[in-house]
């Protein structure tokens, strides 16, 4: 299991930053909200029925509680912000470049809330990927346009405080259960936030074609059900800001599998700004020392 676990992390950033393929594709067809509250009821019941199953452990009252809230902060907010953010206009770039600050706020959150303590180096880490991924996204910058607005920048920002927020909720008050059960809440809290948003701002009108399916399909078999129940593994068992610093990868990668499935540029800018993202992810999750506990405690 240990070396299994070690390709966890590496699977969860290659996983996750297939997402875009997915929004990119589901964008043209579904209002935001309404997609996104379909996908969400689509993985509870999937998860509802892995509980079933696997023979999970139900969630208590006070767990299930806390993984909805965990899922109306890390699902609702978050990927409610910056689909909606995306839908009015706002570069994906640029999206990006803002939702990188998550794990440097979610390192000071972790700091503050899970008493982590942050060496000098980790910090280092955080602003060195951070770095890198303002590199790899740089040239995505040049096409800002009439999207930047008051209220797409504000959801952008928002969805980022969502994210981490959640994430240290998660780790706080909803990592001592059934994964499986937790996650299964989560998406009930997730579903919540869209459909309300969906029912207020949307005209609820799909176009049910090949490349919405396959975006919604992808999107609920790999990412919400694959790559969330890894980032809910080291989210249990990983120091937070050790996991957030992994989403620095993620431009990245994704700037890869754009280049080969889509022919967008890559140049040698971008390639240098993997590298240096990958060195900060590095510094970021290294030990003071071998005889350090990875696995903080949730409440101190």
């Amino acid at each position: 299991m240990h070396s299994i676990a070690r390709f966890i992390p590496a699977s969860f950033v290659v996983l996750w930053a297939t997402g875009f393929i997915g929004a990119r594709y589901a964008m043209p067809w579904a209002e935001p909200f309404t997609f996104l509250a379909i996908r969400f009821v689509l993985a509870a019941i999937l998860f509802a029925g892995l509980t079933v199953l696997l023979g999970s452990r139900g969630a208590t009252h006070e767990e299930a509680l806390h993984a909805t809230v965990a899922g109306v902060l890390m699902h609702g907010v978050y990927l409610g912000g910056v689909f909606w953010a995306i839908h009015r206009g706002m570069p994906a770039g640029l999206s990006a470049l803002i939702v990188g600050l998550q794990p440097l706020i979610t390192a000071v959150l972790a700091g503050k809330f899970l008493g982590e303590a942050i060496l000098p180096r980790h910090w280092a880490g955080l602003a060195v990927g951070l770095l890198g991924v303002v590199i790899v996204l740089w040239p995505k910058l040049g096409m800002i346009g009439g999207g930047v607005t008051a209220a797409t920048l504000t959801a952008s920002l928002v969805s980022v405080l969502g994210m981490a927020a959640g994430t240290i909720w998660q780790k706080r008050f909803a990592s001592g259960g059934d994964l499986v059960s937790a996650t299964m809440w989560q998406y009930v809290g997730g579903s919540v936030v869209t459909i309300l948003g969906s029912l207020a701002f949307e005209t609820r009108t799909l176009t049910v074609n090949g490349e919405l399916v396959f975006a919604m399909a992808w999107l609920v078999l790999v990412l919400s059900v694959g790559a969330i129940f890894l980032l809910m593994v080291m989210i249990r068992d990983g120091e937070m800001s050790k996991v957030a610093s992994l989403f620095y990868l993620v431009p990245a990668v994704t700037a890869v599998i754009a280049w080969a499935l889509f022919g967008e540029e890559l140049n040698a800018l971008q390639i240098v700004g993997m590298a240096i993202a990958t060195l900060g992810v590095g510094l970021a999750t290294a030990r003071q020392n071998r005889a350090q506990p990875t696995r903080a405690r949730a409440s101190r």
